[in-house]
């Protein structure tokens, strides 16, 4: 499904976040459940983690540590409401991934990705010189 992008909505890269940062967040958002989970906290706004232990299908004990992951990396966040928790989204932490993303898809948009200096286009054919077949003269 293709991303819609508003120009209002392409942010510049904050020079101040590192690379590290932000492969934090991608890498916590690398395995299907927790995808799953960001998706569910997206549609309910907020959850109970025995709730999202339900509606993900996996033991609870495995949907803690997914929790564990996206909240170590600023995902999600979670407040005690005994005896549950009841976990959110905190969007602040997606903002330089989505900087990157919307700046490379900002860049598609204009044709500035299709192709590099260094590589030649797909229908680039050399011609053969007879010193590159190996044909001697």
């Amino acid at each position: 499904m293709p991303v819609a992008i508003r120009p209002r909505q392409v942010q510049l890269l904050n020079p101040l976040t590192s690379n590290e940062e932000i492969a934090a967040v991608a890498k916590a958002l690398g395995h299907p459940a927790r995808i799953h989970i960001v998706r569910l906290l997206l549609a309910k706004q907020s959850c109970i983690g025995c709730d999202i232990v339900e509606d993900v299908g996996l033991a609870q004990s495995t949907v803690s540590e997914h929790l564990r992951i996206l909240r170590a990396a600023g995902i999600i966040k979670g407040e005690f409401e005994r005896p549950r928790v009841c976990y959110y989204l905190n969007p602040d932490s997606l903002r330089p991934l989505a900087a990157l993303l919307n700046a490379m898809f900002e860049k598609d948009s204009h044709g500035e990705l299709s192709g590099s200096i260094c590589c030649p286009p797909s229908d680039y054919k050399p011609t053969e010189s007879p010193d590159q077949t190996g044909e001697s003269s």
